[in-house]
């Protein structure tokens, strides 16, 4: 029987398509129908095979019974006994060539018979495909040492990006601490702007009061001219002093407030040239505050990458060892299941063989009784034939 089609069933006469398995191991065989299984497509094979080896057994029987000895008929051959014997040569020579045609086959059917019951190329085919496995198991073991090297390298990574966290969180709180000394320094300028001004106002009233103090000198200096007008010389000095000490009470209180004036720029222009320096580096620890909280959040976001991939890699070596172990329990079992089917095959096989063994003897043994009737009629024949010459 030819083989079928690796997409059609296996079962003798099934047409069928057989559905595509998804899960690991041997692809199906058969349909989907129930009946359509190993045992019952094997038991269907043996009645088509007995069936064959019936009708064949049939043909010949039917052949040899049309090609038997005919009986003496009166008028008919002129030479029985010539035709018989040769017609027995015939019959020895085709049951010689025929036994050895049994022989030979059943020669070949007992060697393929022990080939597949022998338990050395079972275990062979269990040992291949437990090597199989054990590649598979190294193969995954493998990939398990490479993602724990990864894991590992990610494991140093993250600690690495753990301690540049640190680093910039530390640089952050220098940053920050840096903004408030800043800040502080702001306040202290502030301050002293503040202080300056108060000092300018104070200048200020000290100019006011200089002025008081002038115009009660010229008050003074008018009373002075008014009670002392008897004594011109003494009014005229005290007058002359009066002038001189005003001008020179002018002139301090001028040179004064212009030197507090003077100073309060220059200390206004310092402090705001103070000030904007602050901000400037206000500014720049704010920068690099944020710059290197942009920096943490992004190592804590590689972090987190590293950790869900190194969990996604152990999840990936735990499915590959899982699918290993699964493939080579399905490989075993399945062949243990071929290995007991081989053996049971092997097994009525063998029994076949005896029976086909103990038909061929029985058929030698039936020609043999033929042949011994067909001798003993010669006989018969060749005694009968002085008689009737006489």
């Amino acid at each position: 029987m030819a083989d079928s089609d690796a997409n059609t069933c296996n079962y003798p006469g099934c047409t069928r398509e057989v559905p595509r398995g998804t899960s690991p191991g041997r692809p199906p065989e058969y349909c989907d129908l129930p009946e359509h299984t190993r045992w019952r497509a094997w038991r269907e094979r043996q009645r088509l095979q007995q069936e064959a080896v019936a009708a064949e057994e049939q043909h010949r029987e039917a052949e040899n019974t049309s090609v038997s000895v005919p009986a003496a008929r009166p008028g008919g051959d002129p030479a029985p006994i010539t035709s018989a014997r040769l017609r027995a040569d015939e019959l020895l020579t085709r049951f010689a060539v025929q036994a050895e045609q049994l022989t030979a086959t059943l020669a070949s059917a007992t060697t393929a018979f022990t080939a597949m019951s022998d338990p050395a190329n079972a275990e062979a085919q269990v040992e291949a495909a437990r090597v199989a496995a054990a590649r598979r198991i190294a193969e995954a073991d493998e990939a398990r040492l490479a993602s724990d090297n990864d894991r590992r390298a990610a494991e140093r990574a993250r600690k690495e990006a753990e301690a540049e966290a640190a680093r910039a969180r530390e640089a952050a709180d220098s940053a920050i601490g840096a903004a408030g000394s800043a800040e502080r320094m702001a306040d202290q300028a502030i301050t002293a702007r503040q202080e300056a001004l108060e000092a300018g106002a104070a200048a200020t009233a000290l100019a006011q009061a200089t002025a008081v103090e002038r115009d009660e000198a010229l008050q003074a200096r008018e009373a002075a001219a008014a009670e002392a007008e008897a004594a011109r010389g003494e009014t005229e000095r005290v007058r002359t002093e009066a002038t001189h000490r005003v001008e020179r009470e002018r002139a301090a209180a001028a040179l004064r407030l212009s030197e507090v004036q003077e100073h309060a720029a220059a200390e206004h222009t310092r402090l705001s040239e103070r000030l904007d320096a602050l901000q400037e580096q206000l500014g720049e620890a704010t920068a690099a505050r944020d710059t290197a909280t942009a920096l943490a959040e992004r190592t804590n976001e590689q972090a987190a990458q590293d950790r869900a991939e190194r969990d996604r890699l152990a999840a990936e070596v735990e499915r590959v060892r899982e699918a290993a172990r699964a493939d080579l329990n399905e490989q075993r079992s399945g062949a243990a299941a071929a290995l007991a089917e081989t053996r049971e095959a092997a097994a009525q096989r063998l029994a076949a063989v005896e029976d086909a063994r103990t038909q061929v003897l029985h058929r030698a043994q039936r020609a043999e009784a033929q042949l011994d009737d067909a001798l003993a009629e010669l006989k018969q024949l060749r005694a009968a034939t002085p008689a009737d010459g006489s």
